[in-house]
């Protein structure tokens, strides 16, 4: 790792950047990769290609019916789960081609020796951009996590933008207020949603620079970079490096796999259950019905973790 001081201009002198300035510009890159994500998600109706996330909730058996007693509890069918698969988080990887080396292209320093010298493009992305992009996948939900994404239960939250009104994920369960024995047969399937879970965006917050580092032109001239050209480098540089397939910089998503939690745990609830809520119903002289609801106390049966990693 070749972590670089570089140097700024001021009063007639060049001087080493202190930690401070070094870790501003890291901040000007995380506010460029904010306004253009090289990983980015959407949300979809389906066919996303994160990890598919169930919802389960129980819903009635089929009736029963006899002309002469009522079914028994023993015969008549036993609630049932209904399964909804959600995939609805597309992530698409924008690759990112590198502004080429020229050896002047980077920012100047001092050797050992005291020689000036330009970053290579490994001292440029080891000083600056890795720290950065550290900052970018750890678990707060700061403007410094700009362009990276989180899960909540609210379509609001502040300092982010959500990425679709469409949920990620809707848990369900049965409402057993609206079965009852005098409408016997009911509908199976009466769901009542818990919770939505939605996909946010972090926003981004503007950088400006107390002092700009230096490099040599093509005649060897000392000149300061422009806020403006020092931007544009590191925007290039932090969307190329978290979009490579292999480069320890690259951001990735999933559920329930590696790396650092996003916002909200996602929570598949279920109604307990047992043998069945068993309800009958004589609808006329011949006409004897059974039919058994979803009961049960509310109970956690998966919970999905929405991360992001660094790999």
């Amino acid at each position: 790792m070749a972590v670089r001081t570089p140097l700024y201009y001021v009063s007639g002198n060049l001087r080493q950047m202190d930690a401070g300035m070094i870790a501003d510009l890291s901040s000007l890159a995380l506010y460029e990769y904010s306004l253009n994500p090289s990983v980015s998600l959407t949300v979809v109706g389906s066919g996303g290609n994160l990890t598919s996330i169930n919802d389960t909730r129980l819903q009635a058996g089929a009736v029963s019916t006899s002309v002469s007693a009522f079914p028994t509890e023993a015969t008549t069918a036993e609630p049932n789960t209904v399964t909804v698969s959600y995939q609805r988080i597309l992530k698409t990887i924008t690759s990112v081609t590198p502004t080429s080396d020229t050896g002047k292209t980077f920012p100047l320093y001092y050797t050992t020796g005291g020689n000036l010298q330009h970053m290579s493009s490994t001292d440029f992305i080891d000083t600056f951009i890795t720290p950065a992009i550290t900052t970018l996948t750890s678990g707060s939900l700061t403007a410094s996590q700009g362009g990276t994404y989180f899960v909540s239960t609210t379509l609001s939250e502040a300092g982010a933008t959500v990425v679709s009104s469409t949920p990620i994920f809707t848990d369900t369960r049965a409402d057993t207020s609206l079965y009852t024995a005098a409408t016997i047969p009911e509908a199976l399937d009466q769901p009542t949603t818990i919770t939505n879970y939605y996909l946010h965006k972090i926003d981004g917050s503007p950088v400006t620079l107390s002092q700009v580092p230096l490099y040599a032109d093509g005649s060897n001239n000392i000149k300061q970079f422009s806020q403006v050209e020092i931007a544009a480098l590191l925007s290039n540089y932090i969307r190329s490096e978290a979009a490579a397939s292999v480069s320890g910089n690259s951001i990735t998503y999933n559920i329930d796999g590696t790396g650092t939690s996003r916002g909200s745990s996602i929570v598949n609830t279920i109604l307990a259950g047992g043998t069945g809520n068993y309800q009958t119903f004589q609808a006329g002289a011949d006409d004897y019905r059974a039919q058994e609801f979803p009961d049960g106390a509310p109970t956690t049966a998966n919970t999905y973790v929405f991360r992001i990693n660094k790999v």
